[in-house]
């Protein structure tokens, strides 16, 4: 066995080099946090050849004073920390310029504003010199030949086009997070991305596009700040929730993607996740960023506690929106098929019209007359509105559920029933054992496999569902991870208005129902309860001008004759 031996300086300096940069996307990140850090209002980024030749950042900050220049790269000097226990700025280490040097050529023009000409360092390894130039204010910092002095570590780096996709998706969630900056980021001479000052909303659509950006919703507390999808614009990833801490963009611990799911309850389907770009303010001290190489994962103090309260301000953002889903685009029918007189509505002051194959209600909206919840409504019709009965049955009975629930006495059964459970379930039994107890439904193990079921919720007891007590054991002891939303909802399902068994009369009481729902805009498995068609919209399908809009040209002389075609 070869003897314990100390490091080369050499090789010692190449391993620390290493651990902070060791890719192209390493070093762009660590260029763009001290970018920010000097308060840089415009920030440009080339890259060629994936980086390995070269990469380049461009800021107007403040610039770093001519007498500093010489300290920037040696390792661990720094003007940003004084405390390790608050850490207030993206960078800190004192590492990035430092390391950059070992993996390249660096070089760094710098500029304060207020300073007459501006100085340029090169350095390589230990090698660093220091001339006047003339330079715009600000900063800009170049790295070229990366890793060509170290061929193993070169050999192993990403193709020049899969360095330059994970790049383009580092700089989008910057510009997400810090979208009231000019940014813009050129691969080998081509502008990929580019983004003007706007607020979160024009990032999402400099990133995704606009048709995303025109479905989200603004959050905005004392805890978080930033947007939230409407539930339907979901995906089956969680690709695109994105967090940052204190402006730090980071990888959510899975507690915070949780809460922001479990935040939209039953408006989302299971298995969809939003997309939403969420950032937290938290107090310097109750956060550590120095437990990743990259930055990229942060330790967060009361990490339940916060979860909770993200949660909750998810949930209060969503209440404060009508969510109701568009209906798909129109198309024209290839043959004459009756279509019914409808217009459109909107909570809660919709008048109901018909009902569709025995399960959907047509209801438009008024402004004066009989609405919904029973107020007096009357006036012309706008959007119409499409109830599925079903869902929105299935939505009264939930919440109807829950609220008794909450102060429900448990209702003994005459004998215990003896119940065969599965390890798995036996091992869920003990998690959950004391919640159940507080609903009023008492299982109790009795070993060898078995249980004993003691005690129902009294809310339950009148429900006519088949074999309901095999069905409440099976629920509430399965994996999903919320066993009472799941109940709930499987018990609300089953005595729903089925399809083919619709008449008006139904759609209209379950629409005053609805109308009355804490949350009515999807039942309790996440699907829409109904569904919005604007006037407009409809207008323009029949190559009409819609009521609602703005005459211009020659629709003003058209204004002035009564043609009758309402």
């Amino acid at each position: 066995m070869t003897p314990i031996r100390i490091l080369s300086p050499d090789v010692a300096r190449q391993i620390a080099a290493g651990e902070v940069v060791s890719r192209p996307l390493d070093a762009v990140r660590e260029l763009l946090d001290n970018a920010l850090d000097a308060g840089a209002s415009r920030i440009e980024v080339e890259l060629l050849g994936g980086g390995l030749k070269r990469v380049t950042v461009r800021d107007n900050g403040a610039g770093i004073p001519a007498a500093q220049v010489e300290l920037a790269p040696l390792r661990h000097a720094t003007s940003k920390l004084e405390s390790v226990d608050r850490v207030t700025t993206l960078g800190f280490r004192g590492e990035a310029l430092w390391a950059l040097a070992q993996a390249g050529q660096l070089t760094l023009t710098t500029r304060p504003a207020t300073q007459l000409g501006a100085v340029q360092l090169t350095a390589h390894g230990s090698e660093v010199n220091v001339g006047r130039v003339s330079a715009a204010a600000g900063t800009t910092v170049s790295v070229t030949g990366m890793f060509a002095h170290l061929p193993a570590r070169l050999r192993t780096q990403a193709t020049a086009a899969a360095e330059a996709r994970e790049v383009t998706a580092l700089l989008s969630r910057y510009v997400l997070h810090w979208p009231g900056l000019h940014w813009r980021l050129t691969v080998d001479g081509d502008a990929r991305l580019q983004h003007a000052p706007t607020d979160t909303r024009g990032a999402v659509a400099s990133v995704y596009g606009p048709l995303s950006a025109n479905r989200v919703l603004k959050v905005d507390t004392d805890l978080v700040s930033g947007v939230l999808s409407r539930p339907e614009l979901t995906r089956p990833r969680r690709d695109r929730m994105h967090f940052s801490v204190n402006g730090r963009p980071v990888l959510a611990p899975p507690e915070l993607e949780k809460a922001v799911i479990d935040g939209y309850a039953e408006l989302l389907p299971a298995g969809q996740a939003p997309l939403c770009v969420l950032d937290l303010r938290l107090p310097p001290e109750d956060v550590n960023p120095n437990v990743h190489p990259a930055k990229a994962v942060v330790a967060m103090a009361d990490l339940g506690g916060l979860a909770e309260r993200l949660q909750l301000a998810v949930a209060q953002a969503l209440a404060a929106h009508p969510l109701a889903g568009q209906v798909p685009a129109l198309r024209e029918p290839s043959g004459p098929v009756p279509i019914p007189t409808a217009v459109s509505g909107s909570f809660p002051g919709l008048r109901p019209l018909g009902v569709h194959a025995e399960l959907y209600l047509l209801a438009e909206e008024v402004t004066a007359g009989t609405g919904s919840a029973g107020e007096e409504l009357s006036g012309k019709g706008g959007d119409l509105w499409i109830i599925d009965v079903h869902a929105a049955h299935e939505r009264v009975l939930y919440e109807r559920l829950g609220a008794l629930l909450e102060g429900a006495e448990p209702l003994d059964l005459p004998a215990p029933e003896l119940l065969h459970l599965t390890p798995g379930q036996l091992a869920r039994l003990d998690e959950r054992q004391a919640e159940l107890r507080g609903w009023g439904l008492d299982i109790e193990a009795f070993g060898a496999g078995l249980a004993r079921l003691r005690s129902l919720p009294a809310a339950f007891a009148a429900l006519k569902v088949p074999r309901l007590h095999e069905l409440i054991v099976e629920t509430v002891l399965g994996d999903l991870p919320d066993p009472r939303r799941e109940l709930l909802g499987r018990l609300a399902c089953l005595p729903a208005l089925k399809a083919g068994h619709v008449t008006l009369l139904h759609g209209e009481r379950v629409l005053a129902d609805l109308a009355a729902c804490a949350q009515p805009w999807a039942c309790p498995h996440g699907r829409p309860t109904v569904l919005r068609l604007s006037e407009r919209d409809l207008a323009h399908s029949f190559g009409r001008r819609g009521p609602r809009d703005v005459a211009r040209g020659r629709d003003l002389n058209e204004l002035k004759v009564e043609t009758g075609d309402h």
